[in-house]
């Protein structure tokens, strides 16, 4: 509960893909990201703010496109990202999780190029 309403998370399209991927991996790297996502899920119940804000101008256009006004990132294990947004209601909380990436696909969806 943050602030008397209830905080809901969800994994939307590519964050739900990946997370499933993860699971059906075996290997130690996506058990660790695994753990991470979950720690960070559970502070994030108390605390949604809990990310690092992405400025608005720098929040990609491809997800500005499908009417995300704010943005926050959370660091993962082994150089994983996790992106998410907030929508609230009287009630409600809403947490959505866009995105869950490696370094490279991190990279690829804010236009980051590697030298």
């Amino acid at each position: 509960m943050f602030f008397g309403k209830d905080v809901r998370i969800f994994l939307k399209d590519e964050a739900k893909e990946s997370y499933i991927k993860l699971k059906k991996r075996n290997d130690k790297e996506a058990k660790s990201i695994l753990n991470s996502i979950e720690r960070i899920k559970s502070i994030l119940v108390d605390n949604p703010q809990y990310g690092s804000p992405v400025a608005k101008k720098l929040i990609p256009k491809s997800l500005v496109k499908i009417g995300i006004k704010n943005l926050y990132r959370v660091e993962l294990s082994n150089y994983w990202r996790m992106l998410y947004t907030l929508e609230s209601n009287r009630i409600d909380i809403f947490l959505f999780v866009l995105s869950i990436a490696d370094h490279k696909g991190y990279d690829k969806l804010f236009g980051y190029k590697n030298k």
